[in-house]
Order: structure tokens, then sequence, then C-alpha cells
């Protein structure tokens, strides 16, 4: 059985006021292609096919369509919800979608209700899929339990939790004869940021040890981490990583998907298989003449830290120089106040005095200018209100 797995695509992701839906259709019709050339049996989708819980049409319109190119030629494909998407709106498409035999999972279900699943591939071999989608310490921890204990017993009790929903997923699955497969979108201990997650739900109350999953598992496939990675366990736990880098932390991530070969008698084998489409980010430092002369390719999306003082227009020059810039800096080395300033007495000093001593402390490098300009807008109003 050949496996195709990967997550957090987040179709409707906004950068700095830079849609990337055309990234984003690139991407999925290259995670298409893999599909079809690598023959794969099943394809799975551990979370966060969207940005944001309320997706634009567009961003629904590309994420089906890219499902139902991964269903030709009668693959299996599952989908689970993550903490970004809305599950109750993926659970709408349920029926649709599962009338064209793509299997979607929004809100947690039970093993008979659709949490686990029973399929034959194409081949004719079987499997068993455990289905959890992303689940949040609210919905894991009564109200009473998140007021009346501590951080560390609601940690406790978090994990306890989702132990009990795995067991109870996973029951049965020491039987033979089957590819045993569990995904879900959870933060593990030991795991690495990749640079763009939701910060509030990959904080430590929120991570899993990684004794949580059974050893009869031939392969969990992770979501909510956009880094590729393994994490040691007593079963293969693989993070798929993001198919394109979502934040400017995200700059060293490759952008890839997992191809997992596995039989019912066999350990599971990896490959990463690169993916394309989606453009580079990255972070660049350095004077104005440091800048012009980086080696910088045209579908960067750039991120800059100018070590130079502050002023106005200096983004403007940065944007210039760099027309993928979509992040201007100040390194902060050069944005240091000159000293910690007390308030000075105002008596009898004029407003544009007052703005010039403010500039001086912030250590600006264009004070005489904007001086000058702030004079120049104060007798303009003073001028219309008498």
């Amino acid at each position: 059985m050949r496996i195709l797995h990967t997550a957090d695509w987040h179709v409707g992701k906004v950068l700095k006021g830079r849609p990337r839906l055309e990234e984003h259709d690139a991407v999925l019709r290259d995670l298409i292609r893999v599909a079809r050339e690598e023959d794969v049996d099943l394809v799975v989708v551990a979370g966060d096919v969207f940005d944001t819980s309320t997706p634009t049409p567009d961003a629904q319109t590309l994420v089906i369509r890219t499902l139902l190119g991964m269903r030709e030629d009668g693959r299996h494909v599952i989908v689970e919800a993550g903490n970004h998407d809305n599950p109750r709106q993926l659970d709408v498409f349920r029926p649709i979608l599962g009338e064209l035999g793509i299997t979607v999972v929004g809100q947690p279900r039970r093993p008979s209700d659709g949490g686990r699943l029973e399929l034959t591939t194409r081949s004719g071999e079987r499997a068993r899929v455990a289905v959890l989608p992303f689940i949040s310490q609210r919905n894991a921890i009564s109200a009473s339990q998140t007021m009346t204990q501590t951080e560390a017993d609601n940690n406790r009790v978090y994990a306890d939790n989702l132990k009990a929903m795995i067991d109870a997923l996973t029951e049965g699955f020491d039987a033979a004869g089957a590819v045993n497969l569990l995904m879900t979108h959870a933060t593990l201990v030991g795991g690495a940021r990749g640079g763009g997650e939701r910060e509030s739900q990959t904080v430590f109350e929120y991570a899993l040890p990684a004794t949580l999953f059974p050893s009869h598992l031939h392969y969990a496939a992770l979501g909510h981490l956009h880094r590729r990675q393994t994490i040691p366990g007593p079963a293969p736990l693989h993070y798929s990583g993001s198919p394109l880098q979502i934040d400017f932390g995200e700059g060293d991530n490759l952008s890839l998907v997992v191809i997992v070969d596995v039989t019912a008698d066999t350990p599971a084998r990896t490959r990463d298989v690169a993916v394309t489409g989606g453009r580079r980010l990255r972070t660049v430092w350095g004077t104005l003449d440091d800048l012009a002369t980086l080696d910088v390719s045209p579908e960067d999306w750039l991120r800059v830290v100018v070590s130079e003082k502050p002023r106005a227009g200096l983004a403007d020059d940065v944007r210039d120089l760099l027309p993928g810039t979509l992040e201007v800096r100040i390194d902060p080395e050069f944005d240091r106040p000159t000293a910690t300033t007390t308030m000075t007495r105002t008596a009898g000093r004029s407003p544009v005095e007052l703005f010039g001593d403010y500039l001086t402390s912030q250590n600006r490098g264009d004070t005489e200018v904007l001086t000058k300009r702030f004079a120049e807008l104060l007798d303009e109003v003073q001028g219309v209100s008498t």
C-alpha cells in the first residue's frame, strides 16, 4: 500500500496583505501530480486545509477541486479538521464528498460513527484508519476542572483524555491482516515548531507525549507543526510539514509531502517528495548598499531588516531596490533610543521644539527633515483654525 501524507495547506493565507491563492493553486496542483506519478492508494490530509474558520468561496473551491483531483483513479482520500479549520463547516461537506469517495471528519467522532475507518485499496490491501481531528483544551477539559485545578493538572487531564480517545479509536488494531494508521492534528512533546503556527495552540499545555500512541500502529500521520520531522515513539510518528512556507519564520522549511510504503506484514518506509509552486520566503539584512548587491530571485517574498537609522522614506527606498519586499524592519542596533529620557520642562517650549526633542531621543536619522515637515503641517492646521 502506498500512502501520500500531507497537512497544513492553509489555503486562503494572506501574508502582509498579499493574497497567496495563486501560490496555493500551483502547490495543490503539484500535490495532485505527485499523487498521480507515485500512483498512491490513499491520501491523508492531517488538518488545516484552510487558514481561517471562514474561508472565502475561492479558497473552498480550490480545496474541493484538489480533493477531487486526488480522488481520481479510485484513490481513497481522508481529510480531518485542524485548529485553523471550522470543524462544523467541514462536516457540512461530509455527506456530499462522501458520495464521491472522499471522507471528511470535522468534529471528533465515535469509532462506530466515522472515527474509525476500514477500507480496501485498489490492490486488495486492507487498512484501518483512526481519525482524530484537533481538539482544544476547552473541549477536552470541563469548565470546573479548568477553574479548580492547577495548570499542570489540566495538562495531564488533557493528555489523559486524548489518550482515552486514541485508545477507543484504535481498539482492535492489534489484530493481524491490515495496515493500522492513525491521523491526528496535535503538538507532540519534542516537536519543533515550523515558525508560522498559531502560538496559543502549540504551547506546552497542548503538547502530548509520544507514549500516547499504541505500538501496533504501522504509521501515524500528524499535522499542526509546519516542519517535516519524525518524533521518536512506540510507533512511526511523522509530521509532513506544510507544502509551502506559511510565514517568514519558516524560511528554512522544505516544501514536501511524505510517501509511505507499507503492508500489513512489513514496517513503513518513507520518502520525502518535493512540492513546487510556492514562493520562497526570505529574511535579508544589511545597509541599503548591502541590499543593492544581494542576489535575490524576483519570485522571492522578502522580510528586510535594514542596518540604518530609521527615517522617512526608508521603506520606499528598500522596495525600490527589492520589489519583492513585504516587510521592512530596522535592525535593533539602530532603533534604540539614545538614552532613557526624563520628562523635560514643557512651559515656554513650542510644539516643534518638543517634537524635535522626541525624535532625537528616538535616535532618528532624519530629525531635521521631519521637524521641518511637522512645522509646516502645524502652520497649515493653525492657519485653518484661525
